[in-house]
């Protein structure tokens, strides 16, 4: 085959083949369907709209300036899916080997360490709901004050150490 022929009908593969793989740059996001739909635009293009497929288990609501991996399934641009979808403005960096860390663009975060797990509310409150029994089989250290829905900690401690009793004592001459 002489290279005017190769041309001529490798061309139509190599161009689908480039059309496989791209990167792009989110703009909005659309998060009430099955799955999540992702506005992005690919270099060079205007932008389109791609399903964007996700772990079983895990969801995010990315934001818009977001960079994704994008696939055009049988290399048609008509039908986009964003494979990976990452924000280097805010991804946790410097994890060590095997580390995992869930996190948001707030700081909030829970940090799988080699030492033990590590949750960081970012000065928001952390709520456990919906959870009828919380057991611990450790010992639980408090630095700020324990509450319930009547009083705090500090106002039963005010209310009883004062309270003493009165009279001799018990009789210890019986028996």
């Amino acid at each position: 085959m002489d290279e005017r022929t190769a041309k001529r009908v490798l061309g139509p593969v190599w161009r689908r083949l480039r059309l496989l793989l791209s990167r792009g740059v989110l703009k909005l996001i659309e998060d009430g369907g099955g799955l999540q739909s992702v506005q992005v635009t690919l270099l060079g293009e205007k932008p389109a709209w791609a399903e964007r497929f996700q772990n079983y288990g895990t969801t995010s609501h990315p934001l818009p300036g977001a960079e994704a991996a994008v696939a055009a399934v049988g290399g048609a641009r008509a039908h986009l899916v964003a494979l990976a979808v990452d924000d280097r403005r805010y991804r946790i960096a410097s994890l060590q080997p095997g580390e995992v860390t869930l996190y948001d663009d707030q700081g909030q975060r829970v940090h799988l360490t080699r030492g033990g797990i590590v949750i960081d509310g970012a000065g928001k409150p952390v709520a456990f709901v919906n959870c009828p029994t919380v057991t611990m089989d450790g010992d639980l250290f408090v630095a700020g004050e324990v509450r319930d829905h009547t009083s705090t900690m500090q106002d039963m401690r005010d209310a009883f150490n004062p309270h003493t009793h009165g009279g001799a004592g018990p009789d210890r001459s019986m028996g």
